[in-house]
């Protein structure tokens, strides 16, 4: 028999409701703006792929597993959109297996809710049978550069930061700085793309000569990251530059040629920008988190403090490092030759009691 205090609310109900839940852990500063966003998102896509009218304790696994399969072949908005004429006979661009798999974690959580708040008396997600397949590794655009793919990314960079302005363009169209310092600061910092459009000026400032820059994270984190050198460079003139474009009483750092805070969805084309001045040897295609993934891989390789760099890309656990370290080629080949256990070039050899004499030095430990 059903339960008397069971809310026997719609899909549309549920999701209004928790979509409210969702917002208000974030004036309360428990989720990020940008986590919300997604959560809300999805829920909102449920209800429509569910049916908004349904009795949410009417939803059975099978439903579930159809609205799984539903959303998997929804065409993803975010790609480029292919005539008929130009694939022939290719479906539409559908949702990639992150995304599927981001938006089954959404939906679970959800149905978590609705189980605490009283909507559902079994939690449908148990049964559901639509498993997404692995992606098997990140896609090339996803992963860290190598050593010279960073230094020629890099480098287009500080050279565009150096660049005469073009004076054809107005004051504010000249994106040269602006371009320079979003990419400097995606791969030498690794911020998350959300951390960087919500940055504003006065989250930077001086202690001590050091500039450090305050990055406002996930679930309302907050970390102070000093900046190298090279980009508090480039920062300080792009401040500078940014007085005479930016709209009075505008806070954000990085703003559009238009004086508006710069979107999310603008940083590919910035990184697309600056690509196009790499050497085209060295040149490969990357993303806002594949440059992510390189701050963290280089700075691992460089045998930084893994608690350093934990901090420094706003981790909460050490244990996510691993997803963030990517294998770079020859790094073993490296190891080995530097190997602790033996003598390097010159070196003469160890004593087998391990006292550190070395043969032709005359000397003991």
């Amino acid at each position: 028999m059903r339960p008397v205090d069971l809310d026997r609310v719609t899909v549309r109900e549920a999701v209004d409701r928790y979509v409210e839940m969702v917002r208000a852990k974030t004036a309360t500063g428990a989720l990020s703006p940008a986590t919300s966003e997604v959560y809300a998102r999805d829920a909102l896509t449920f209800a429509v792929l569910a049916g908004a009218g349904r009795v949410l304790d009417d939803l059975s696994g099978a439903d579930l597993d159809e609205v799984l399969l539903a959303f998997a072949r929804k065409p993803d908005g975010r790609r480029r959109r292919v005539e008929p004429a130009e694939r022939g006979h290719e479906a539409a661009p559908s949702q990639s297996m992150a995304s599927q798999a981001r938006f089954r974690r959404s939906v679970s959580a959800f149905f978590q809710y609705a189980a605490i708040s009283g909507w559902i008396q079994l939690n449908p997600m148990q049964s559901v049978t639509v498993v997404a397949r692995p992606r098997g590794g990140l896609p090339a655009q996803r992963r860290a550069l190598t050593l010279e793919q960073a230094e020629g990314l890099l480098g287009a960079a500080r050279r565009l930061s150096t660049a005469e302005p073009d004076e054809g363009k107005r004051v504010d169209q000249r994106m040269g700085l602006r371009d320079a310092l979003i990419v400097l600061l995606l791969a030498t910092v690794g911020p998350r793309v959300s951390e960087l459009t919500r940055a504003d000026v006065e989250h930077f400032y001086v202690n001590a000569g050091v500039r450090y820059w305050r990055i406002f994270g996930k679930g309302g984190r907050t970390r102070d990251v000093p900046l190298p050198n090279e980009v508090a460079r480039v920062l300080d003139a792009h401040l500078a530059d940014r007085q005479s474009a930016a709209p009075p009483g505008e806070k954000a750092l990085l703003l559009s040629w238009r004086g508006r805070r710069l979107a999310r969805g603008d940083a590919q084309a910035v990184i697309d920008r600056v690509l196009a001045r790499v050497d085209p040897q060295w040149r490969r295609a990357v993303t806002p988190h594949g440059l992510r993934h390189t701050t963290a891989t280089h700075l691992l390789a460089a045998a930084t403090d893994m608690d350093a760099v934990r901090r420094v890309l706003g981790h909460s656990d050490l244990s996510t490092l691993g997803r963030y370290r990517d294998e770079l080629p020859g790094e073993l080949e490296a190891a080995m030759r530097a190997h602790p256990l033996l003598p390097r070039r010159g070196d003469g050899e160890r004593s087998p009691d391990g006292s550190g004499e070395r043969s032709g030095d005359g000397s003991s430990g």
